[in-house]
C-alpha cells in the first residue's frame, strides 16, 4: 500500500468538528413540535459509523448521512431531520441515567426521550468549568474542544494548552477541513477508564487524561503529525490487562507513573510481523476493552486486531472480493462484538467469524 493511499485512507475517516456560532444562556433548545415520522425500513444503510445498545437492549445504528436507525428486535425504524434530529450525519450515541438517548452530529447534539428530539444548546463561558461526575456525558463534536453534559447544562470546555513545539520539535497544525476548530486540540476521541478518569484524544496535540482535579498530558511524536505528513489522530484510548494504555496505535503503550518525569512510562506495545506492518497503517480508529479484558481494535481497510495480554493477532475481513472498510467496533451486554462499516452496513461476531447482520422483521 503506497504512502499516498495510506494518507487518503486516514483522511477519509477524519471526523470534521464543527462548532455553532454565537452565545447562549440556556442549555437546551426545545424541539419545534415535530411529530415523529415512524419511518419503518427493511435494511441497514451501507455506511454505519456508530453502533450502540441501550438499557432496554435495543440497538441504535448511526449512519453517515441518513440519520439514525433504531432496532427493537421486531422493527427497524429510521429517525432523521424530519423528526427533529439536528443533523443526519451521526458521530456518536450515548444514554444517560434516565434512559434518554443522545445523538452526536457535526451540527450539534440531539436528545431523544422516547417521544421527541430536542437539541442541546451549549453554554459558552470564559470560566472553563471543568468537573467530573460519574453521570456526566462527554462529547467531542460540534465544539471548539469538547463538551461536558451534567444532565442540565452542556458546557463547552477547552483543554489546557501545551508547548507543542518543544514536545514535537516542530510546529504542528490541525487539519484544514470546513470546521470552526481546525487547530491541534480538536477532540477526535473520548473514553473513560475503569477508574472513572476521562481521556481525550486530539488531532495533533496528543492525548489528555482528566481525573477530576488535574490533567496528565501525553505529548509523544507518534500522537501528532507523523514524519511522512500523515495525521492519524488519537481516536481511541484503551487500558489492557496489565494497566498499560494504548493510544490509537500499535507502536507504543503507556503506564501511569507519578514518579516518572512525564507522569507516565512508555514502552513498545507488541511485536508485529514485518510482512503485516509493511502493508498496514499501524493506527486504529476504534477500539474496545472486551468483558474478558482483551483489546479489540479496527483499522479502516486493515481488518480487526486483538490483543489478549500476550500477543497481537490480526484478522482480515472480506466483503465479497474486496476489503471491508471498518469505522467502529462495539461490544453489547451479551458479549457480542459488532462492527460498523463504511461500505457494507453492520457485522457481528458469531463464533470466530464476523458475519453481516440482517435484522429480522417481526409483527
Amino acid at each position: 500500500m503506497t504512502e499516498l493511499l495510506k494518507l487518503i485512507l486516514v483522511l477519509s475517516i477524519t471526523i470534521t468538528l464543527k462548532s455553532c456560532d454565537g452565545h447562549s444562556t440556556t442549555s437546551k433548545q426545545v424541539n419545534q413540535g415535530r411529530q415523529l415520522e415512524e419511518q419503518e425500513v427493511v435494511a441497514i444503510d451501507d455506511r454505519i459509523w456508530v453502533v450502540f445498545q441501550d438499557s432496554r437492549a435495543d440497538y441504535w445504528f448511526g449512519s453517515n448521512g441518513q440519520g439514525v436507525l433504531h432496532y427493537d428486535g421486531k422493527k427497524l425504524k429510521r429517525f432523521d431531520m424530519d423528526d427533529g434530529l439536528v443533523d443526519n450525519t451521526i458521530r456518536g450515541i450515548q444514554e444517560d441515567q434516565h434512559g434518554h438517548i443522545y445523538i452526536e452530529t457535526p451540527e450539534g447534539i440531539s436528545q431523544y426521550d422516547g417521544k421527541a428530539f430536542t437539541t442541546l444548546e451549549p453554554l459558552r463561558s470564559a470560566d472553563n468549568e471543568w468537573k467530573l461526575d460519574s453521570t456526566d456525558l462527554w462529547f467531542g463534536y460540534d465544539a471548539n474542544d469538547l463538551y461536558r453534559y451534567d444532565g442540565e447544562s452542556l458546557f463547552e470546555l477547552k483543554l489546557p494548552r501545551q508547548n507543542l513545539y518543544k514536545a514535537f520539535g516542530r510546529l504542528v497544525d490541525g487539519i484544514r477541513f470546513n470546521s470552526n476548530n481546525q487547530g491541534p486540540y480538536a477532540v477526535y476521541g473520548v473514553d473513560q477508564d475503569k477508574d472513572g478518569h476521562v481521556w481525550f484524544g486530539t488531532v495533533t496535540a496528543g492525548a489528555f487524561r482528566y481525573d477530576g482535579t488535574s490533567f496528565l498530558w501525553f505529548g509523544e511524536s507518534e500522537l501528532s503529525t507523523l514524519p511522512d505528513g500523515r495525521v492519524p489522530g488519537v481516536r481511541s484510548m484503551l487500558r489492557d490487562k496489565e494497566g498499560y494504555y494504548w493510544l490509537s496505535n500499535f507502536k507504543s503503550k503507556y503506564k501511569i507513573d507519578a514518579d516518572a518525569p512525564k507522569g507516565y512510562v512508555k514502552m513498545k506495545a507488541a511485536e508485529i510481523p514485518a510482512s503485516v506492518a509493511e502493508d498496514n497503517i499501524l493506527y486504529f480508529n476504534s477500539g474496545i476493552v472486551a468483558a474478558n479484558g482483551d483489546l479489540w481494535m479496527t483499522t479502516y481497510g486493515g481488518g480487526v486486531w486483538r490483543y489478549d495480554g500476550t500477543s497481537l493477532s490480526h484478522q482480515k475481513i472480506k466483503r465479497g472480493k474486496g476489503e471491508l472498510l471498518l469505522i467502529t467496533i462495539y461490544e453489547d451486554d451479551q458479549g457480542t462484538i459488532w462492527l460498523g462499516t463504511d461500505n457494507d452496513g453492520v457485522y457481528q461476531r458469531i463464533g470466530e467469524r464476523f458475519e453481516k447482520f440482517e435484522p429480522s422483521r417481526k409483527e
